[in-house]
């Protein structure tokens, strides 16, 4: 958000991966449902009624957003991690009997290689799939992991930190082909590119209301009709059983309001964003020498730019950008308090001095080609600084190894 008050420093958030500012509009439908319409949605009366055709309104929204063909198959839940682990855990737990194998990708969001390890410790054997260096799945590779006893494949829809989109419609084809359930991890991509989840195929899908400027702590798990999961928690029978618990309806009305008004705006949002992306990404790869961007150059979400810069670090550039007003990320906020470089670029065989470099910015609503304007009058300088101070820059590297190069001579003369 662009905030400046007079005398004050410039703000300017370029974040929305990490978080979203809630939709005014979100955030009026949400109100009536903390006071006024405050009842229990499985009250038989009045007072529940309300709220509980606000949740299937809510339910329906979502729907639409993701073509499902009917509202029954979206189930509520607290956000991506929830939808992430009912649907991976719920189908491995249900399908045991018939095989312990599951395949993904190295660079899943955090909460999806989480729960792959939980299961690998309860019996199941994983295979992950590389990436190719642009962040893309190679179907060839992915075709290869499957097996007879594949029981589920998960990939993301597109990557939360490099923005790639990933070949989903022929991972789908392939999997309904070898009759293997599919679930993609859609919450960096719901509400900014068109979802199908008929087109393409898939069993399961997760999204998340805040990476749509919805409210924190809502989401939702789509279930294709017929794809039977375990139930990872027991209670009053909520959600088909699957998601017990009284409905949080609030969020809920803000997500389905949020995930509304991202399907009308869609388009023209995702077009302007997509130009102000590219003229950030054209701007510091133009200006800043030994700058990269990570991720394919076109093939990505359309807020998403992701770079990695030779001789310098990516914390130090994000704590200077902040001293600067701007808000960026230097990996994903799930991961980011462990400073270990990002598992995606690794994955995708960046070097690890260069992994430990990047810095992401993701675009959303309130950003404007101004906000632009001013990271590109900001940053380089930035870059210049701390690399005039690193110890890896290219002219201390070579003054390193002239005084290395003199004290060897020096020590050969005092041999002699």
């Amino acid at each position: 958000m662009s905030m400046q008050a007079s005398g004050a420093k410039r703000r300017v958030y370029m974040d929305y991966a990490a978080a979203c500012p809630v939709d005014e509009r979100v955030l009026a439908s949400m109100m009536p449902f903390f006071s006024e319409k405050f009842g229990n949605p499985s009250s038989l009366h009045q007072a529940g009624r309300e709220p509980k055709k606000a949740i299937e309104e809510a339910r329906a929204r979502v729907a639409a957003l993701i073509n499902a063909k009917r509202k029954e198959e979206v189930i509520l839940t607290s956000g991506g991690t929830e939808s992430n682990n009912m649907g991976i855990k719920g189908v491995a737990m249900r399908m045991m009997g018939e095989g312990k194998h599951l395949v993904t990708s190295a660079i899943e969001h955090i909460s999806v290689l989480n729960i792959m390890k939980s299961l690998e410790k309860s019996g199941f054997e994983v295979t992950y799939v590389k990436p190719t260096g642009d962040g893309f799945v190679d179907l060839e590779e992915f075709e290869k992991a499957l097996r007879k006893d594949t029981v589920l494949a998960t990939i993301m829809y597109a990557n939360n930190e490099i923005g790639t989109l990933q070949p989903i419609d022929e991972i789908g084809r392939l999997l309904e082909e070898k009759d293997i359930f599919f679930h993609v991890d859609a919450v960096a991509a719901a509400g900014k590119v068109p979802i199908d989840v008929q087109r393409s195929k898939i069993d399961l899908l997760s999204v998340s209301s805040n990476d749509m400027c919805g409210p924190k702590g809502a989401g939702a798990l789509f279930v294709r009709d017929g794809t039977r999961i375990e139930a990872v928690s027991q209670g009053g029978g909520q959600e088909r059983g699957l998601r017990s618990g009284s409905e949080n309806v609030p969020a809920i009305v803000g997500l389905g309001a949020a995930a509304e008004l991202a399907k009308a705006e869609m388009e023209e949002e995702g077009a302007r964003l997509r130009a102000l992306r590219d003229k950030l990404i054209d701007g510091i790869l133009r200006s800043i020498e030994e700058s990269f961007l990570n991720g394919h150059r076109t093939k990505r979400l359309p807020n998403n730019a992701n770079f990695r810069f030779r001789y310098v670090e990516g914390e130090s550039m994000l704590l200077n950008l902040d001293m600067m007003g701007i808000s960026v990320s230097s990996s994903s906020p799930c991961t980011s308090k462990s400073l270990l470089p990002s598992h995606v670029l690794l994955a995708c065989e960046i070097p690890t001095e260069e992994a430990q470099s990047a810095v992401q910015f993701t675009l959303g609503r309130s950003n404007s080609e101004d906000e632009i304007d001013h990271v590109l009058e900001v940053f380089p300088g930035i870059v210049k600084k701390l690399r005039a101070m690193s110890p890896f820059s290219p002219k201390n590297i070579e003054e390193m190894r002239s005084t290395a190069g003199h004290r060897d001579e020096e020590h050969h003369h005092d041999s002699e």
